[in-house]
């Protein structure tokens, strides 16, 4: 049975039996403690905790999920991958426990030629939290399972909860013998590796209170019981299908097959080499996967998971002999096995893949310049008498240049070196102790969202902002500190809650509008506006006048120019977007993008650098859609019909089954946003493109400056090319020759002086040796010679001096002030250093005295430091410790 077959016949029986069919959400989590959605239930937390109504009484997805938590047990386990695929369905309110068991028995054991999976009831188990005496029953009395084929398990493995005061409840889940090859009999609390998990039910039904781990309080029933759901596909697909684990399943094995060609390794010879090529074929599937929902690499964040993987596909390459770049034909086998089941990776390959070879290519940059690194560090260690390289080092090659640890110690070992392993464990210890603390917070930020929950059961608040400035309403809710209050006093700063609003909150990239909210006796300046739940509106505010009360009247005043701005930025963004595209090619596909009255800046796929004539470009096509005047058109339509008709999705936005669509330019600018815009294009008046650089291995990012904005900053440009042409007195047009023609003439003349001052300086050497002491049986050259050019004339002259000393034993140390600095240079002859002089420790010495620091090696020094008035004891110093 396929995996899209295994899909499929979920969706179908669930959707037979009263269910919504829910499309399967992005990987990136609308949960702000969670950068990637870790399992099939996260896009229905708000409805399974009530902080917002369930659209349906009952739902069921296929949902994409990805977890690193356990990455290094990728290809070691049959049952770690990064990415995989949740089957879930779920209940609000609506069926309970016995129709939850009875659906997941009845869809598991029907036949397969009457649409169920086709398991025999002599090879599952089920088991049941420990004191779940109902869940036990219902599956004797549906399933006719012996009692010892039905275990009760303990909190760890069959409870529920999200770890903080909230929804709670027993699981149930159901396991699928592979037989006595594979471990020990006894059921799932004997082995897990025999006995593997496909299923799992959760039974929403208590409120938890506070406690850390398993000691908490059951503070009572929920309202509404809610059922919650999975049944892992991956776990399915390779059982149906017959093979060892999930590597093998037909949406895998076509890129570990290629894999195994590309290295000349055959599949099931040697253990470790199976390993790579299951984590290969894991991890370039979780990246296609990551990559078409539009993150790209990056150093933070959800890239840096995406970076991670992606490197770690390198270095398991690297260690089964392939050198070179493969992402390209890997990530197109992983295409054609995962686009019957997602077709948009079809329709987005081309980005896909140049972001992929980009970040290869990038990587094995970084390995060659890493290796040069790890080369400086091998042979200190050598210097030092070591045969242990640093776990410090180990963890910069790491953490700075995204250096694996395990190409690190491959290295080192043909060094004839080992790495201190356990140096580098605890470093990486603490960041991720230092990562688990920022999640901490991130998390109890999430606990104290509960606050919104019955304001949102109103409904959503309603955004009239795109018709009008102001509306009437009134105070449903006021926020202090996390705590619904019944009034804010003036100076207080509160979060406020309306039924409806024209403020716009921070979405899209459009930041948030500025304004007021006023009533009768108070008035309330608007600091931000965001969404802290899906369709419920806070109003950020400080109270500047009076008081404000729940219930009483309002309005929402949006500051007229800001919005003006905010405007003509959102729609100038569409227009540099149309145009990038327009001249770059289909590739250059905006990946993210903020703007605000008077600013914008667009991110986008690409993989190099815009020249200037492409820059000009790009500003001029968007500036003569602002001189063609195009209607800026806006519609509601399904999103379905939204696709059809061309209109783009941008990455990581979050999109509902009705969706507003902004024309400008009919098709050349259709994109689908929520944002504000103009309503022609000529009223974004005028677009600067300011600057361009990168933000990433194949993402770039370019700024503008919008409106007046723009036209104040060619104003400052032209004023300044005004002075040049009234100082050079020179025409505009000829400017560019003649600063070339004097910083020519610059260049000429600065030679000039370095090459008289050198002459001056080289002419005292016969004073400098004349004058020169004896200290023992070593000359000794010591001056201060004022103020320098720069200091590499000072260095010329001190080799100078030491080199028509001769052979006798020198020391050179003269010292000099450049850019107000004390500068000194000291140089050792062979035989000074025969005797004991080296030039870093004297060097050392002198910039002590100085307030700075210096060293070098043995035979040439540096030193500097911050105070002039120090020269002479600098230099006495010297003379002292050659004396001593």
């Amino acid at each position: 049975m396929q995996t899209v077959d295994i899909h499929r016949r979920w969706l179908d029986f669930f959707a037979d039996r009263g269910h919504t069919v829910v499309p399967s959400a992005s990987l990136i989590s609308d949960d702000p403690t969670l950068m990637f959605t870790i399992a099939g239930m996260v896009p229905f937390i708000p409805y399974l905790t009530g902080l917002v109504p369930a659209p349906y009484p009952r739902a069921v997805s296929v949902q994409k999920c990805l977890r690193t938590n356990d990455i290094e047990e990728v290809g070691v386990t049959a049952r770690h991958g990064t990415f995989f695929q949740m089957c879930g369905n779920f209940s609000f309110g609506d069926y309970f426990k016995k129709e939850a068991i009875a659906y997941a028995w009845e869809l598991l054991t029907t036949p397969e030629a009457q649409g169920g999976y086709g398991f025999e009831e002599r090879d599952l188990w089920v088991t049941v939290y420990k004191d779940d005496d109902e869940s036990f029953g219902y599956w004797k009395e549906i399933s006719g399972l012996p009692d010892h084929r039905i275990q009760r398990m303990g909190m760890d493995s069959n409870y529920w909860s999200t770890g903080l005061p909230g929804p709670a409840g027993p699981c149930s889940e159901v396991f699928y013998d592979r037989g006595p090859a594979y471990g020990a009999e006894g059921g799932p609390a004997a082995d897990e590796d025999r006995y593997v998990e496909i299923w799992n039910l959760v039974f929403t039904e208590y409120l938890r209170g506070e406690g850390v781990g398993n000691d908490f309080e059951i503070l009572g029933d929920l309202p509404s019981k809610n059922i919650d759901t999975g049944m892992g596909l991956e776990r399915v697909a390779f059982i149906k299908q017959g093979v060892e684990n999930l590597y093998e399943i037909d949406q895998v094995r076509p890129v570990l097959d290629l894999a195994a060609e590309l290295t000349g390794k055959r599949y099931g010879a040697v253990h470790e080499d199976d390993v790579r090529l299951r984590v290969i074929a894991d991890h370039v599937r979780s990246s296609l996967m990551i990559l078409g929902d539009g993150v790209t690499p990056s150093n933070e964040g959800r890239g840096y998971v995406l970076r991670r993987l992606m490197r770690r596909t390198v270095r398991a390459l690297r260690l089964l002999g392939v050198q070179e770049a493969v992402f390209s034909p890997l990530f197109e086998a992983s295409k054609a096995a995962m686009s019957a089941g997602y077709p948009e990776l079809e329709r987005d390959w081309s980005r896909i893949r140049q972001s992929a070879v980009a970040e290869e290519d990038a990587f094995l940059r970084t390995l060659a310049s890493g290796t040069t690194i790890l080369d400086l560090a091998v042979e200190s260690t050598r210097k030092s008498q070591s045969a242990e390289l640093g776990g410090d080092t180990a963890f910069l090659l790491h953490d700075t240049y995204g250096f694996p640890i395990d190409i690190t110690m491959e290295m080192a070992s043909e060094a004839g070196l080992t790495v201190d392993v356990d140096a580098f464990k605890k470093l990486m210890t603490e960041q991720r102790d230092r990562a688990k603390t920022d999640a901490r917070s991130k998390k109890q930020i999430l606990a104290d969202m509960s606050v919104y929950s019955a304001f949102r059961a109103h409904g959503e608040t309603h955004f009239t902002g795109y018709d009008e400035l102001e509306t009437d309403t009134s105070i449903l809710g006021l926020i202090v500190d996390g705590h619904s209050v019944d009034r804010a006093r003036q100076g207080d700063t509160a979060e406020v809650i309306l039924p409806e609003t024209t403020l716009y909150a921070e979405a899209g990239g459009q930041e948030a509008d500025a304004g007021t909210i006023v009533g009768d006796g108070y008035e309330l300046t608007v600091t931000d506006v965001q969404r802290p739940v899906a369709g419920l509106t806070s109003h950020r505010v400080i109270v500047t006048r009076g008081e404000v009360a729940v219930g009483q009247s309002a309005r929402t005043v949006v500051d007229a120019q800001w919005r003006h701005g905010a405007r003509q930025a959102h729609s100038g963004t569409h227009l540099v977007h149309a145009a990038l595209r327009e001249i770059l090619g289909e590739n250059a596909h905006q990946s993210g993008s903020y703007n605000k009255a008077g600013y914008l800046r667009l991110d986008f796929t690409w993989g190099q650098a815009l020249s200037p004539a492409t820059r000009s470009e790009v500003e001029e096509v968007a500036n003569n859609a602002i001189r063609a005047d195009y209607e800026v058109i806006t519609r509601e339509m399904a999103l379905s019909d939204a696709r059809e008709l061309g209109a783009m999705a941008l990455f990581g936005e979050k999109y509902g089954e009705t969706v507003r669509v902004v024309d400008i330019g009919g098709p050349w600018s259709r994109e689908l946003c929520a944002g504000t815009h103009v309503a022609h294009s000529s009223q974004i008046g005028l677009i600067n493109l300011i600057g361009e650089a990168s933000v990433g291995s194949s993402n770039r990012r370019i700024e503008s400056l919008v409106g007046h904005d723009a036209f104040k900053e060619f104003a400052a440009e032209r004023a300044i090319v005004n002075t040049l042409t009234s100082s050079l007195k020179t025409p505009r047009e000829q400017l560019p020759d003649r600063i070339s023609e004097l910083m020519a003439n610059l260049k000429a003349a600065n030679k000039r002086i370095a090459d008289f001052e050198a002459k001056a300086l080289a002419g005292r050497i016969p004073t400098l040796l004349a004058e020169a002491g004896r200290v023992g049986d070593v000359l000794l050259v010591t001056d201060s010679l004022g103020d320098l050019g720069s200091v590499d004339e000072l260095r010329h002259l001190v080799t100078q001096v030491r080199a028509q000393a001769g052979e006798t034993a020198t020391t050179v140390a003269l010292a000099g002030v450049v850019s107000h600095k004390p500068v000194i240079i000291v140089a050792t002859n062979a035989a000074a250093r025969e005797a004991g002089h080296k030039a870093g420790v004297l060097a050392r010495i002198a910039a002590q005295l100085m307030g700075g620091g210096g060293g070098g090696k043995d035979d040439l020094a540096q030193g500097g430091g911050a105070d002039v008035s120090m020269i002479p004891a600098a230099l006495d110093a010297i003379v002292s410790e050659i004396r001593g």
